[in-house]
Order: C-alpha cells, then structure tokens, then sequence
C-alpha cells in the first residue's frame, strides 16, 4: 500500500479558494498513490477562529466539491482532513471527510474531543458523538482527529471496531511538537495499528505548526518523518504487518478492562 501525508502550509495570507485550487492539484498529482491524507482544518486554519463563521461551509460545499473531484481525477482514497461544518440544524463541527476513488463520500467524522479549554474549538464548535471506521480494500481506517490523540480510549474503541490503519488528520503548534511525535507511536504501539498522522506546516491565526508529519507501524517504529516545511510525505508499507503482529506479540488478547462506545462501521 502507498500513502501519501500532503503537510500543506497554512497561512492568513492565503484565501480559501486559493488554497482549494492548490490542494486540488497535489491531490490530482497523486494518481498511482493508495490512499492520501490531508491535514485539519486546512481550507480555514485550526487556530484561525476568527474566520470559522464566514467559512463555515456544508458537508455539500466547495471542499467536498474540489476534494471529490481530485479524487476522482487520481483514483484515490482520498482522506480531505476536516472542514469547518455548518450544521443548518446546529452549531458547527470540526468533520472530517473520506472519499473512494470514485469520488463518493464514504464517511464523515466529527471531531470528539474539542481542543481549547474554555476558549476556541472548545466553545464554538459542537463534539461529536460517535467513532468512525470505513472499510476499504487495503483495510479498514480508523478516523481521529487532532487533539483526540491525548485519549487512548478512543483509540481502543477504534480497535474494537475492526480498525487497523489510524488516520489522524492535525494542526499541531509546534510549541508541543514532541507530544504530537511520542503520542502517535503510543497510539500505534496499543492498538498494533499503523498510524498515519498528517499535520500542517506554517503559522495562522498566530500560532506556529509543527508540521513532523508521520507514519508509525504497528511495532512503534517510525517508517518516514516529515520537516517542518511544506511537503508531500510518501510511504510504503505492507497493511498485513497489523494482523502477523497481533499474532506474533498477542498482548491484546490480555485486556481485562475495556470501554464502549457508539460504532459507525
């Protein structure tokens, strides 16, 4: 299976369309890719709040649009990281969106856990209520988000249904770089899970990113790493290795504590 992490820079300088029409076109240029992987929240900024209400868009808007269509164009999975949502029903929603390569939206994902504290995300946007996975023929994904790495019982539940490949779309400061780096091999570590965590590089809303982009395997090991920089992140690896781990070092077989959740399959 190829993968490739497209760590785009995400500035205030540059408008949402034009950076629709720049993404379209790295997206299209991964014809021959398996599945490709956006960052959070890029057409906007994750830290850029201020433009969240004007930008807020339906799952139906111009980013569901221009992905579907570089989907389609590249024959790929095309994971388009997240976009500000506006529920007409509702507030917003940091939701995530998954095409096939046919350019069908095969699942969504609102984001869970909401970063911020007792400001930004956390206070203008609505949490989601229930884990995704979506069943592809390189195996099934696991959708997270972000700040939903710090909470592993997420991530078990994920497990518990039926996921092996955790995609983990992000606007991660750079100020809490190693976090991001050590978490994504804890959360690949527990699950014996591939995780592919796509970050942005830059600086919005005043906040630098930390960009470090990466693929972990099921054993913790670090396949590729991006820098701190814009760049297309391409890897490799065998989806097999998840299932010949869990066989070889059977630890999950030993939980004795577990947690239940609502499953979209």
């Amino acid at each position: 299976m190829r993968a490739s992490l497209i760590q785009l820079s995400v500035t205030d300088t540059e408008s949402p369309e034009e950076r629709r029409a720049r993404v379209s076109a790295l997206v299209r240029g991964r014809a021959g890719d398996d599945l490709v992987l956006l960052p959070e929240l890029w057409p906007l900024g994750g830290f850029a709040y201020d433009r969240w209400p004007t930008g807020a868009e339906p799952l139906e808007g111009p980013t569901a649009e221009a992905m579907s269509a570089a989907a389609r164009a590249a024959r790929v999975w095309l994971h388009a990281g997240s976009i500000v949502e506006r529920d007409p029903d509702g507030p917003m929603y940091n939701t995530s969106l998954l095409f096939d390569p046919q350019g069908k939206l095969r699942r969504t994902y609102r984001k869970i856990h909401r970063f911020g504290f007792d400001g930004g995300e956390a206070v203008a946007m609505g949490g989601g209520r229930e884990i995704a996975t979506a069943v592809t023929e390189h195996g099934t994904l696991g959708l997270a988000t972000c700040y939903d790495l710090r909470f592993p019982e997420l991530f078990r539940a994920l497990l518990d249904a039926g996921a092996e490949i955790l995609t983990v779309p992000a606007a991660w400061p750079a100020r809490r770089a190693e976090h991001w780096t050590l978490l994504a091999r804890a959360r690949a570590v527990e699950e014996q899970a591939y995780v592919l965590a796509c970050n942005t590089a830059g600086t919005h809303g005043g906040v630098e990113q930390a960009g470090r982009s990466l693929v972990v395997d099921p054993w913790g090991e670090v396949l590729a790493e991006a820098g701190t920089g814009e760049e297309v992140l391409t890897v490799d690896f065998d989806p097999a290795a998840v299932a010949k781990t869990r066989a070889d070092f059977p630890v999950l077989r030993d939980r004795l504590l577990g947690i239940s959740a609502p499953v979209r399959p």
